[in-house]
């Protein structure tokens, strides 16, 4: 198994339940870890065989950037969506951090996992 990370990817949305959060995108850190089976890309050395994080990491980024949720556990559920939407993959984490959610925060966050 090979474990993919994204670490820190810093996106801005709506996000939050204040009248002022759903009219100004504020930041969001996105971290995430996936786990497949990457003996056959291994061995072949191929992109075709492996998890493209690159386009998986585009599809967040256009989805989160074009999202507007209320809880950051709701827009966790989103990004853990879209992952596991890949099915080979077997294992994948979310966290997001919402930067200065608390005043003396540096930041609140959501982990979800799924695994098949």
């Amino acid at each position: 198994m090979a474990k993919v990370q994204i670490t820190d990817l810093t996106l801005r949305t709506i996000i939050g339940t204040n009248d002022w959060e759903r009219k100004t995108k504020q930041d969001i850190l996105i971290n995430v870890t996936l786990e497949y089976d990457s003996s056959k890309s291994r061995r072949s050395d191929n992109l075709k065989d492996a998890i493209d994080y690159k386009k998986l990491t585009k599809r967040i980024i256009r989805d989160v950037e074009n999202s507007r949720f209320f809880l950051l556990e709701a827009l966790a559920g989103f990004v853990l969506k879209i992952i596991m939407e890949e099915k080979r993959i077997k294992r994948a984490a979310v966290r997001i951090d919402k930067p200065q959610a608390l005043r003396f925060a540096k930041s609140v966050s959501v982990t979800l996992e799924s695994k098949r």
